[in-house]
């Protein structure tokens, strides 16, 4: 029988990328995060979340600032599910103890930060960013932050499995920063949000 010429042969799939060959890609307009050896596209911020997302920046980095490294979208180097895992948080912070602040090179974390901070963009759940901040505390981040814009609330989730959720002028209080003194409505308001 002789082959038909109008049948295809069916797609191979790619092979799953390494962690080196993902860090070498080059660098692309979009950000893209390492997740189970495939190159994917993490969604483009739009104008609430990039508001947001300068404003904890600059409240971070005022409180912060001088005791490590508060950054935007740095790639973090980590393990999930026993496979190379390179999330994009919108921001982390990483102590100088944690990650001498002399260490230099270009490439993703390699640390796991104290601190990683997702805000929900449109066409985001919450269920799914929790789900990925589950995966960021198994792989030795100590909290996660989750911004709901909608809500104008933090919500904190902690490597004990507690969470807590902050709205208005309460302080975000945690062990893990005791001196921090700030609260949502102070994150919205330097976004340009709320009353």
């Amino acid at each position: 029988m002789s082959p038909n010429p109008t049948q295809t042969a069916p797609a191979l799939a790619a092979p799953p990328l390494t962690l080196a060959a993902f860090l070498a890609l080059p660098q692309s307009e979009t950000a893209l995060e390492l997740i189970n050896g495939q190159a994917i596209r993490k969604i483009s911020p739009k104008r609430f979340h990039s508001r947001l997302t300068v404003a904890v920046y600059h409240l971070l980095s005022d409180h912060l600032g001088d005791q490590g490294e508060v950054a935007i979208e740095w790639a973090v180097s980590l393990q999930r599910q026993g496979q190379p895992w390179v999330p994009v948080p919108d921001l982390l912070y990483i102590s100088a103890e944690r990650l001498a602040p002399d260490w230099m090179e270009d490439t993703a974390c390699p640390i796991a930060p104290e601190l990683v901070i997702e805000i929900i963009s449109p066409g985001q759940s919450f269920s799914q960013i929790a789900e990925k901040a589950g995966d960021y505390l198994t792989a030795g981040v100590d909290r996660v932050w989750i911004v709901e814009s909608g809500a104008e609330s933090i919500t904190m989730l902690r490597q004990d499995n507690r969470w807590e959720v902050f709205r208005g002028d309460r302080a975000i209080s945690d062990d893990l920063f005791p001196d921090l003194q700030l609260t949502v409505r102070q994150i919205f308001r330097r976004a340009g949000f709320g009353d």
